[in-house]
């Protein structure tokens, strides 16, 4: 009988190489025990060659002595936000269900095992932890981070959690995952502690009842003003504004970076796996907060966070500002991402009122598109069809500059001008509003039967349990793979695209790849001495006294910056994508 990749995945490769004998042979089958081996090799070697403690940063120069994640990295840190230290783990769990070989778990054991040692006591993780402990974080939040002019959420050490960026609810998946892999009792411990954060931290009566704020728990020292420098360059127009407008960001409802939408997954994969119906309280919750605070038309969008309570006479649930290059205002994208958000809260309850508004969301969107003059006259703005910003109000969309050479001598402001917008923080948009609008039309004409059908195969609805995705690395998971009977597709890969990339993996047993970005070292404090110039107002990175990544290839056209090549490194971004692709070959 023939044996497929998939077979071939569930069984060890010792017996199975014993009793095949002249199958080898053919060639599909020996590229699928190199794979299978390849994907054995990465791991054991970023397990016991590269990771701190079973703990990851984003990228490794080939010998170690520069790491870096959204900034240079200690030796002893690893990184929690994508592609760090959960995603690695859920990387290599996957190539465990691939191929079952049982190095590739015990990778991704110890990398889950690190994230239990990273957990805070509250439940969730911040960014990064660093095994050499406390004294040694704080040290490189006053050096590194505190120089990184555009990472403010690096600038200041607030010993408290973060929903930011999925960091915790890709960690909380992972330890997830590894609990119901094998019922480990430190999984389980940790798996408790992250349910309940997610629940704790939920806000609670209100307007904001059901979202979530950046950070938990509050932390008093929290920063409500970013500092303005005395002397401003002369050029810079006298109607400009700037600063948190709200004041202190991380305690308003946020949707940046889909925050509520990833802690719904997550509570949603606890409700299907482990039968917790105590959790779909806290869904609905956070399902009617998003709807609750789309705001009224002709604007009927969302901002990247809205006040929790009222702040200045604002009432809350308005959209409030953020960070010093997030004003107060109304984002695409944003809206966007909740309107396909609702689409699926629809899928997964049958509720009709959760597409009542999305008609409103969408003629929003058709009537603040970038204008022509605005996409000729600024190639940062190539590929986009809306602005990012567009303010409350007026309609008209706000864009965001800064000046200066550092953080010291430097600020983040906005105005009109569409012209001199940051590289780091895009100014525009893709937006698909016809996209929106079909899946809108398509979710309206479903047939009675059809809705029926989707609430019955939801996580939400009682019945048996419902296994997990068995590969998450693969692709980004949406709240509609959870549902019974779903079986995301796995991607088609050639004997031509495995063979090439176990040839890249060669004997080394890693794939070097370009580090896309660098970092200048820390040199001390960054000086105040004021700069007029514009070098720095499109760029990644200011002076040399700023830690921010950069791209070497495209450096501030200012001395001593010269443009470089990428350098050659390890990469967990790389790794990631390379062995999904193998483990799609081995399965497929």
């Amino acid at each position: 009988m023939s044996l497929s990749r998939r077979r071939f995945g569930q069984l060890a490769i010792t017996p199975v190489l014993a009793t095949l004998g002249a199958r080898w042979s053919s060639p599909a089958v020996a590229a699928t025990v190199d794979a299978a081996g390849a994907l054995r090799r990465a791991a054991v070697f970023l397990d016991q060659q590269v990771a701190y403690r079973g703990g990851y940063v984003w990228n490794y120069l080939p010998d170690l002595s520069v790491t870096w994640g959204e900034m240079e990295a200690k030796r002893s840190m690893c990184w929690v936000q994508p592609p760090g230290t959960p995603s690695v783990g859920h990387s290599m769990l996957d190539a465990y269900h691939a191929t079952g070989d049982e190095a590739c778990y015990r990778a991704a054991e110890r990398t889950g095992l690190a994230l239990v040692e990273a957990q805070l006591p509250v439940g969730g993780w911040n960014y990064i932890h660093d095994f050499a402990g406390e004294a040694s974080l704080r040290q490189w939040y006053e050096t590194i981070g505190a120089n990184g002019w555009r990472l403010e959420e690096f600038q200041h050490f607030y010993g408290n959690a973060t929903f930011d960026d999925a960091g915790t609810s890709t960690a909380a998946q992972l330890i997830l995952r590894l609990y119901l892999e094998r019922r480990h009792p430190r999984f389980k411990a940790a798996l408790e502690r992250a349910i309940r954060f997610v629940v704790k931290a939920q806000f609670r009566g209100g307007v904001a009842d059901g979202g979530w704020p950046q950070r938990f728990p509050s932390f008093a020292g929290s920063v409500s003003e970013m500092p303005w420098p005395e002397r401003v360059p002369p050029w810079l127009p006298q109607d400009v504004q700037h600063g948190m407008e709200d004041g202190e960001y991380t305690q308003h409802v946020t949707f940046n970076d889909d925050v509520l939408g990833e802690n719904i997954k997550f509570l949603l994969m606890c409700i299907m796996t482990l039968g917790r119906r105590d959790l779909v309280e806290p869904v609905t919750r956070a399902m009617n907060c998003l709807r609750r605070l789309q705001q009224p038309a002709p604007q009927a969008g969302w901002g990247l966070q809205h006040l929790s309570r009222s702040v200045g006479g604002r009432p809350a649930g308005a959209p409030a500002g953020a960070r010093s290059y997030e004003p107060r205002a109304l984002t695409t994208h944003t809206t966007q991402t909740n309107v396909r958000q609702l689409f699926h809260y629809f899928r997964l309850t049958g509720d009709h009122s959760y597409l009542d508004r999305v008609p409103d969301a969408i003629s929003w969107l058709d009537s603040c598109p970038l204008t022509v003059q605005q996409l000729a006259e600024n190639s940062l703005l190539a590929g986009r069809t809306h602005p990012t910003y567009v303010e409350l109000g007026t309609n008209r969309a706000r864009f965001v500059h800064r000046f200066g050479s550092n953080i010291r001598n430097g600020a983040y402001y906005f105005d009109y001008d569409h012209h001199d917008t940051l590289s780091h923080y895009s100014a525009g948009r893709a937006i698909d509003t016809a996209g929106l609008r079909a899946t809108y039309e398509q979710l309206r004409a479903l047939t009675p039967a059809e809705v029926a059908d989707l609430r019955a195969r939801s996580p939400l609805s009682p019945g048996a349990p419902i296994p997990l995705p068995r590969y998450f690395s693969l692709k980004d998971l949406e709240l509609t793979d959870l549902f019974r009977g779903a079986e995301p597709a796995i991607p088609a890969v050639t004997d031509a695209e495995a063979a090439a990339l176990i040839t890249g993996l060669g004997t080394k047993d890693y794939w070097l790849s370009p580090i896309e970005a660098v970092t200048n070292p820390f040199r001390g404090p960054a000086p105040g001495t004021p700069y007029d110039g514009r070098a720095y107002m499109s760029r990644n990175v200011g002076d040399v006294y700023d830690t921010s990544p950069y791209d070497p290839r495209v450096p501030p056209a200012e001395p001593p910056y010269v443009a470089q090549d990428r350098p050659q490194g390890i990469s967990t971004a790389t790794y990631i994508a390379n062995a999904g692709r193998l483990v799609a070959y081995v399965a497929g």
